[in-house]
């Protein structure tokens, strides 16, 4: 459950990193020094001891979300926008419950049909701001940056996807620091092939990078120990307060002040995410 409490301050640092060093060298850096982290903690794992499933369908997943997710922040316009794709990305905690049960980990009742309704009409509150909301203007909005608002959406249903691979086929195996390695390995060549400026010599930017590299590499170490270890429903309610942690952490640390149809938003998604969980409890007891 600590890792919710690392994840919520990862939508500011990213992207304070990335107005730095650059969305891809940004991300290069933070995942290096995660992985850097994760090795010393926990070793560096042998993959020939892991599971096939869970290394590369895991893996795969895992190194796919870190990099939607991070040049999604990156590529914003402005911070405001970066806290508007933070909060798409939150869509993960109902998609989980969603994907676990389709993919029959878990049992659910109807209810899961309303409740992430209410998910994504809360990123549509969201992304409204403080204007009149129409389709057509939401969708400008998207059209004015399709690939952030793309690669966070995706990001969602990779990580929701990963939860639900790592459950099933980990078997109690934690790769993290491997996944970390790739991740920051393909960031790296992306970095190369890029047409981003060299990285510049920022002791603050260092500060952020080295704060958000440690929180990282133990927010996902635990996060891989509780789904595999822990009660799967009580670690996926933790986590639906994840997106109004997340954008009160970074408003007060961006020094963006998003009007309060932003936080209704956030409290529909957690709501709609509780919903979720509460669909899938109900459908437990009377089974």
């Amino acid at each position: 459950m600590s890792s919710v409490l690392m994840w919520g301050a990862t939508v500011g640092l990213l992207r304070s990193i990335a107005e730095i060093f650059g969305a891809v060298g940004g991300a290069a850096l933070v995942f290096s020094v995660s992985a850097l982290f994760a090795t010393l903690a926990l070793g560096l794992p042998r993959w020939r001891d892991l599971p096939r499933a869970y290394l590369w369908g895991g893996g795969l997943l895992f190194v796919a979300y870190e990099v939607c997710l991070a040049l999604s922040l990156g590529y914003a316009h402005d911070r405001g926008q970066a806290m508007e794709l933070g909060m798409i990305n939150y869509l993960w905690p109902s998609l989980t419950i969603v994907l676990a049960v389709v993919s029959r980990q878990h049992r659910g009742s109807w209810l899961l049909l309303p409740a992430l309704g209410l998910c994504f009409a809360g990123i549509v509150w969201v992304m409204k701001g403080q204007g009149d909301w129409s389709v057509s203007v939401m969708w400008q909005n998207v059209l004015g940056n399709p690939l952030a608002y793309g690669l966070a959406l995706g990001a969602a249903f990779l990580w929701a996807a990963y939860s639900v691979v790592t459950r099933r086929f980990g078997k109690g195996k934690n790769a993290v620091p491997l996944f970390l390695l790739a991740t920051s390995l393909l960031l790296w060549i992306q970095y190369a092939i890029s047409a981003e400026p060299a990285l510049p010599i920022n002791l603050g930017g260092i500060g952020q990078v080295l704060l958000l590299g440690a929180l990282t590499s133990a927010a996902y170490s635990c996060w891989n120990h509780g789904m595999q270890h822990g009660n799967f429903t009580l670690l996926a309610t933790a986590s639906y307060f994840t997106p109004v942690l997340s954008a009160l952490l970074a408003s007060l640390w961006l020094g963006v002040r998003p009007g309060a149809g932003f936080f209704y938003g956030a409290l529909m998604v957690t709501a709609g995410s509780l919903l979720c969980w509460w669909a899938t409890r109900a459908r437990r007891a009377t089974a």
